[in-house]
Order: C-alpha cells, then sequence, then structure tokens
C-alpha cells in the first residue's frame, strides 16, 4: 500500500488575484534549488490519524502557523506522486506573514560519509505566489493541486 501524505494549501484574496502560500524545503540538499522545489506543507499521516488532522499538525510544525479554524477546509482530492505516495490536500483560506515562518527541525548526516549529523529546519522559508509564479515554483507533482484550487474557486 502506497505511503499517504496530508497537506495543507493556504490560500489569500489580494483584490482579484488569488495567492497561495508555498515552502521551500530546508536543509543542504535544497539550498540552490528553486523553480519545481518548493511545496505545500505537507508529511506523512501516522497510523491511526484522521488525514485532515495531519494536514493541520503538519503546516503548524513546517511553519509555526496556526491553520483557520476546522470547517472551512475545501477539499482538493487525492494527487499520485511521482514516487507512488498519494497526497490528499485541503485548501483554506487565510493569511500569515511569510517572514515570521518557524520550522521545526530534522537530523541528517552532513556533510555525507563525515559521520557527523547536524540539524537543519525542514522548511526554510515560506512565500506567497500567484497562479503562474506557483506553478513555476512547486515540484511538478503538486502542479495539480495548484490547478484543483484555481478551478474550484473560479
Amino acid at each position: 500500500m502506497p505511503l499517504v501524505s496530508a497537506g495543507l494549501l493556504l490560500y489569500r484574496r489580494r483584490g482579484s488575484v488569488v495567492e497561495v502560500f508555498l515552502v521551500h524545503p530546508g536543509g543542504p540538499l535544497w539550498a540552490r534549488k528553486d523553480d519545481g522545489a518548493w511545496s505545500v506543507p505537507k508529511g506523512l499521516v501516522n497510523a491511526g490519524e484522521e488525514e485532515l488532522a495531519c494536514a493541520r499538525r503538519e503546516f503548524r510544525e513546517e511553519t509555526g502557523f496556526e491553520a483557520p479554524p476546522q470547517g472551512t477546509e475545501l477539499d482538493l482530492g487525492i494527487h499520485r506522486q511521482p514516487s507512488g505516495k498519494r497526497l490528499h490536500v485541503w485548501a483554506m483560506e487565510g493569511d500569515c506573514d511569510a517572514s515570521r515562518l518557524s520550522s521545526n527541525l530534522f537530523e541528517m548526516e552532513w556533510p555525507p560519509r563525515s559521520g557527523r549529523t547536524a540539524r537543519f529546519p525542514e522548511v526554510d522559508r515560506g512565500e506567497w505566489f500567484d497562479r503562474a509564479q506557483a506553478l513555476t515554483k512547486v515540484a511538478a507533482g503538486q502542479r495539480p493541486v495548484i490547478e484543483r484550487l484555481y478551478e474550484e474557486l473560479g
């Protein structure tokens, strides 16, 4: 059975423009990557965890922001990723100050084969993008999520 991730796509309206909030993965492997590297805040669903609860938890862990109140979610469906993983995403209207993002940390051996462990933020920054920018910045497997949001919003 494929792994399941859940994510929350925050969006806001600026006049007639709808912007989405995406995050850039942290750590040295992603430091020089930009276009095609950004993502919806998301993570693996724990055993016995509801997918929407996971999406809300991951949003908080990766950004430091609380998701908007429950009951306002727009289910954008399940999207198969190139890895085979299933990604279930909900959209919520809200706002946050991207400059105040505060992510949880992860550990990895760095530099490779050094035997030393270093800690890095899971997400090193977040940013608001309009539709065209978002489709350029987001990972290819998540482009259908962005397109679905804009279809739903008209």
